[in-house]
């Protein structure tokens, strides 16, 4: 399997001889390794229990799987280096042997566990503070040169949900990528998919704000990731808890599509692959 993927402007991904057009939305399974994660921490953190998953994550049509060691829920513990390699390590091994023509994303900021789980089999690096929490990392991506996600957050986990305040959030935003995509460009990175960071550093209605004026983001020319899966801003409103939000995010991811977003960051992979077909299906019979 060739591990060295790139992103053709805004529409294509390729993973050896396959291309996959991202002119129609692909889904990116999630699958966490920790054990404290707002929904499924705990569930999936065993060997054994991660190779399940993720087989069923591909079953169910899942493009991309997304592999994080590390929690970033609000107020989540803060865990070293090591121990976020030490859980990521024999998993991305193992899943890399079992499936190895799956697409692996490794959810991290840090430089250190980008490099080593590119050269362990990961194909793209997923970075929530998109380089504000260890500036090596822009670097290593372009030593790396794989496909990079970067998200727009506000502080960090420990203290994002901490009041955070915007003048007019979706020109922050923007303004925000425009800055890291050229500062990417300049090293030479140009594989870049952008995610708007719903639930980091953002109240209920900063989400439902930058959910509405999402298509601004098209002007920055790359593709969007969304990642609202079974989030507070879908389950608050709905007073219920993430557990019976199912139902919510599939709303809401077809709200994104809707907004023209490229790839949806899913717990339950096999809903939001319905929401891509039925959202198509619709468009072709306009």
């Amino acid at each position: 399997m060739n591990k060295n993927k790139k992103f053709n402007t805004a529409i294509t991904l390729e993973s050896g001889a396959k291309l996959l057009d991202l002119s129609t939305p692909i889904v990116m399974g999630i699958l966490n390794l920790t054990n404290d994660s707002f929904f499924d921490g705990g569930k999936h953190n065993s060997e054994n229990n991660a190779l399940k998953q993720t087989e069923k994550l591909l079953e169910e049509g899942a493009t991309i799987i997304d592999i994080g060691a590390y929690s970033s829920r609000p107020n989540a513990r803060h865990i070293s280096a090591d121990e976020e390699w030490q859980r990521l390590e024999n998993n991305l091994k193992n899943i890399n042997n079992e499936f190895p023509s799956a697409i692996l994303s490794i959810d991290t900021f840090r430089s250190v566990i980008a490099r080593r789980a590119i050269e362990a089999g990961g194909d793209l690096i997923n970075d929530i503070s998109a380089g504000e929490l260890d500036d090596k990392m822009f670097d290593i991506i372009a030593q790396l040169k794989v496909p990079y996600i970067i998200m727009h957050m506000k502080g960090t986990p420990q203290n994002m949900q901490d009041n955070p305040q915007y003048d007019c959030i979706e020109d922050e935003v923007k303004i925000y990528f425009e800055k890291k995509v050229n500062q990417l460009n300049e090293k030479g990175v140009i594989d870049i998919i952008i995610d708007p960071g719903f639930g980091f550093g953002k109240t209920l209605e900063h989400n439902y704000q930058l959910l509405n004026r999402l298509e601004h983001l098209h002007a920055l020319k790359l593709p969007l990731l969304a990642g609202v899966s079974r989030k507070s801003m879908i389950y608050k409103p709905l007073g219920t808890d993430a557990e019976h939000a199912l139902n919510g995010t599939s709303v809401i991811h077809t709200m994104c599509l809707d907004k023209g977003v490229s790839i949806l960051r899913a717990h339950d992979v096999r809903e939001a692959i319905e929401c891509v077909k039925l959202t198509n299906f619709a468009k072709t019979n306009l």
